[in-house]
């Protein structure tokens, strides 16, 4: 009887198959059944879809998978994550876990390590862990704003929709295509009046130039002119007319007597009488003082 019979190819074939099953469905979970792991423990208070073979990173590289996940269906409280990690990797003391959710929904746990050189985590503790919710989570937080604008953004699309059915609307923007067209002829009509003002500053500026020519002129005139000298000579003729007043109101003087003694008015008044009875005396009796005869004088 042979050893390798019919029935014993079989078993050997079966058994190399559940051996190449049970090593193909841990590598496909991720699992290195080849090197050696330490076994660290997470408590979470919500593990947010985490699943046994849920890969494991610190720094953005896989360092271990989720081994288990143990629940007390008894007693509500901490969720118990076993986890394998690389023995090479050291965890310092301190450190924390977290889970972390992508917009495809996959689900992993990222290590939060502490700068602690000194103390490490024995393996076998428990790392204390959360729930990083990420873009996710802010937009999960913004669902309930979101519900409330939806009412309002309603509102204002049925406003606008009854404001755009207005047929004053289409006569506004007419009105503006109007008025667009308005400003295109003002704006050529300006750009025509530019030119011709450009046209025109050449004679200006001449015209300028010889205004300020004539200025320039006039201010050097009056720098010509001797203010102190004429100031001089102004202050000598109000000296003299002072001079002048001065001998008017005195008694002493010619002119002051002249002025101020009332004999000299009298006696040009007496004499004014005197003058005025003979020039009527010369009227009435012209012979008496003029004598004329051809034949020469007779005496009386």
């Amino acid at each position: 009887m042979k050893f390798f019979s019919k029935e014993v190819k079989i078993a050997l074939v079966a058994i190399c198959g559940l051996v190449i099953l049970f090593f193909g469905m841990n590598f496909l979970k991720g699992l290195n059944l080849f090197s050696s792991a330490n076994k660290y423990y997470i408590s979470f208070k919500d593990i947010s879809g985490l699943s046994s073979s849920s890969p494991i990173y610190a720094d953005g590289y896989q360092v271990g998978v989720v081994k288990a996940i143990k629940y007390d269906y008894n007693k509500a409280g901490d969720i118990i994550v076993e986890t394998d990690i690389n023995e090479q990797l050291r965890i310092p003391k301190g450190s924390s876990a977290e889970i972390i959710s992508d917009m495809l929904g996959n689900v992993k746990i990222n290590l939060l390590l502490a700068t602690n050189p000194r103390e490490r985590v024995t393996p076998g503790d428990t790392i204390q862990g959360g729930i990083n919710d990420g873009a996710l989570g802010k937009m999960k937080n913004m669902i309930p704003t979101v519900a409330e604008i939806l009412p309002k953004i309603d509102t204002i699309v049925t406003n606008l929709n009854i404001l755009l059915a207005n047929p004053a609307i289409n006569h506004s923007l007419q009105n503006v295509e109007t008025v667009t067209g308005n400003l295109t002829v003002t704006t050529r009509r300006l750009n025509s009046l530019l030119a011709s003002l450009e046209s025109s500053v050449p004679g200006m500026v001449s015209r300028t130039d010889s205004v300020l020519d004539n200025a320039n002129a006039f201010a050097k005139n009056i720098n010509q002119i001797d203010v102190a000298g004429t100031m001089a000579r102004v202050d000598e003729t109000l000296a003299d007319v002072k001079k002048f007043t001065e001998q008017l109101n005195n008694n002493q003087g010619t002119l002051g007597l002249l002025m101020r003694d009332p004999s000299l008015y009298n006696n040009l008044n007496s004499t004014m009488r005197s003058a005025d009875s003979l020039l009527i005396d010369l009227k009435a009796h012209p012979k008496r003082y003029v004598h004329f005869s051809l034949f020469g004088r007779k005496d009386k």
